[in-house]
């Protein structure tokens, strides 16, 4: 097991307050608005539907039951709730909903690692605009992908990993010798932000190729990763400017 857990700070400027505030935003939105993800209902309605996003109007569908494949099991999937909202909305409510425990956690982690920086880099208000404008790209790039590849346009799509996947790629284009801390097993490793990241974007790629041939890649959007990783390294200099990291002396 590989996990980014931190990374040097020492020559961040300014308090991060954008991004507490929008991992405190997702937060809220799990445990009070989705109910730490059991208010299916709710998430449905206020997720992103392909279908709806290509066509601009909203699609309602019965529950149905299906079987798991490898366990026999029979299991309901709930069916395309009223969306309250435009269905183009749908795009920004969805990057603040999560599908469980453990995906907010991994998405909060990375936030937390990689945005104060990019914040710090860009200032808080250009920040703000860079998170939410590659994250509903993010949602359009899964959105196309799933009719190009001839997926399932029905299936709804959450979560803030698009637009987190932006802000990895904008620190990785400015900070990329900058240290990340990972745990693997049970040492703690020092390494540049380029290979830490660089890895991570070609994990992305080679798990991406599984939706090739209109097959699902699982329960994962890769699409969406990997379109806003593209967005955030062409967006980057637009929003942070001339930006140069400083150069500091570290004592060892």
């Amino acid at each position: 097991m590989v996990l980014p857990i931190g990374d040097d700070n020492r020559d961040r400027t300014t308090f991060p307050i954008v991004n507490y505030l929008l991992i405190g935003l997702n937060i809220f939105a799990f445990i009070y608005w989705q109910q730490w993800g059991h208010n299916i209902q709710l998430t449905y309605a206020y997720a992103a539907v392909p279908g709806e996003i290509l066509t601009g109007h909203d699609i309602v569908t019965h529950s149905r039951i299906i079987v798991d494949p490898y366990t026999g099991q029979q299991m309901v999937l709930p069916g395309l709730g009223v969306t309250p909202i435009p269905v183009f909305f749908t795009l920004f409510t969805s990057m603040f909903m999560h599908g469980g425990l453990a995906h907010i956690a991994g998405n909060m982690l990375f936030l937390y690692i990689f945005g104060d920086n990019v914040e710090d880099a860009m200032g808080h208000a250009k920040y703000l605009v860079f998170y939410l404008l590659c994250g509903m790209l993010a949602g359009l790039s899964h959105v196309l992908s799933t009719a190009v590849l001839g997926q399932s346009l029905l299936i709804p799509s959450l979560g803030a990993s698009g637009a987190i996947s932006a802000v990895m790629a904008a620190y990785l284009r400015l900070f990329p010798g900058k240290r990340v801390y990972l745990w693997m097993f049970l040492f703690i490793i020092p390494v540049p932000a380029f290979v830490a990241l660089g890895v991570w974007f070609a994990f992305q790629l080679i798990e991406g190729f599984g939706m090739l041939g209109g097959q699902q890649a699982g329960d994962v959007a890769y699409a969406a990763h990997i379109g806003g990783f593209i967005f955030g390294l062409l967006l980057t200099r637009m929003f942070a400017g001339k930006f140069r990291p400083a150069r500091k002396r570290y004592s060892r």
